[in-house]
């Protein structure tokens, strides 16, 4: 297990709400995931769950298209086996994120001013061997320039015209703010001028950390920490519009995005695990440690945006974000719209995470 955290064997018989879960849910966005195994195998994290030992389970859900509440469990049961991941020092934490939907146009207007903008060609991925020396490790982009890589621009130099005259805007939005929004969620629905729906999605960022406008926010003493919402950052925004580049530009990271048509309009963006999310059954983890398809039950007492009652809910692995870190940490996704909006926006409580590894592998865990 990785620094920090161990693991516990324990029974699906322990875990609170299991019995009563729908199961059928979480079974069919795993199953969305076993297909797109086929295609390109996930990714192992340091956790050292193979995507290979998903392959039992990958089958039999292939296998089976629309399984009852009682078969879906028994597949979870018969497949893996339940651990508690209890972190040292500190407990799991569970956040919210959604698809925005947001009116664009598909050139600049009077009204639509402010561009989403596609991956630019002098943009390169970064691993440890090509990184130049002296740049910071965390760089995971650069810029390909004729003196070598450097880093890229960052989002002040680039709202500033870094990137002007180059044919990389493919969207306008009228709102900085809601541009920013949909930079922090990684995806969003455009409601063109004709009605017409565009899904757009991450496709690589400039490389820079990310920096929260809530913690830039709570820093200068605009909000107190518990009150930091992405509701309370965008009604501070809109009493301070003189302000917002001052605090957005404190964020270097800056997203580029690609078209993601998703054939099922009921459901989320194509994120990083390559399938549509499923509101309510789809989470971002710490890739570095997990594998993209591994199912969690996540247990959060306190957590009842999602329809109201305790959040215990069996949740999988298909996405993930550069301020979700660690073992037990996730980013449970809420949906499209606003309504989605307000649940994600307020989702920040403390959680216990199960982990189920695949039961060809998990006599190597304590």
């Amino acid at each position: 297990m990785p620094a920090g955290a161990d693991l516990e064997p324990e029974s699906f018989s322990v875990l609170p709400g299991w019995a009563g879960d729908d199961h059928a849910a979480a079974y069919a966005a795993f199953r969305r995931s076993a297909f797109r195994a086929l295609e390109k195998p996930y990714r192992t994290g340091s956790l050292r769950i193979e995507a290979a030992a998903f392959d039992p389970a990958f089958a039999a859900a292939r296998a089976m298209s629309a399984p009852t509440a009682a078969e879906a469990r028994t597949f979870f049961e018969t497949h893996f086996r339940p651990f508690r991941i209890r972190p040292r020092g500190g407990a799991g934490f569970v956040t919210g994120f959604y698809e925005p939907v947001a009116r664009a146009a598909p050139v600049r207007t009077p009204e639509f001013t402010v561009p989403l903008y596609r991956r630019p060609d002098d943009l390169v991925d970064l691993d440890d061997a090509g990184r130049p020396a002296g740049m910071d490790p965390y760089f995971a982009f650069g810029r390909k320039t004729d003196a070598g890589i450097v880093e890229y621009f960052d989002r002040g130099a680039i709202e500033r015209g870094a990137l002007a005259g180059r044919g990389l805007e493919f969207a306008w939005l009228a709102d900085k703010v809601d541009v920013f929004f949909i930079h922090v969620q990684g995806a969003a629905r455009l409601v063109m001028p004709d009605g017409a729906e565009r899904r757009v999605t991450y496709a690589a960022k400039s490389g820079h950390p990310f920096t929260g406008a809530g913690r830039v926010l709570v820093e200068k003493g605009e909000l107190a920490l518990a009150d930091v919402t992405m509701q309370s950052i965008r009604a501070w925004f809109r009493v301070h519009p003189d302000r917002v580049d001052e605090i957005l530009w404190r964020n270097r990271s800056f997203i580029f995005f690609r078209d993601a048509p998703v054939d099922d309009p009921t459901l989320g963006p194509v994120a990083a695990a390559k399938v549509p999310l499923a509101a309510g059954r789809s989470m971002a983890v710490d890739r570095l440690i997990h594998t993209f398809a591994t199912p969690f039950f996540v247990d959060a007492p306190t957590l009842t945006a999602f329809g109201g009652e305790r959040f215990s809910r069996l949740m999988i692995a298909q996405d993930t974000g550069s301020a979700i870190v660690g073992p037990a940490r996730g980013d449970l996704f809420a949906g499209s719209g606003n309504a989605a909006g307000e649940i994600a926006g307020v989702v920040r409580n403390a959680a216990d995470f199960h982990i189920l590894v695949p039961a060809t592998i998990a006599e190597r865990f304590p």
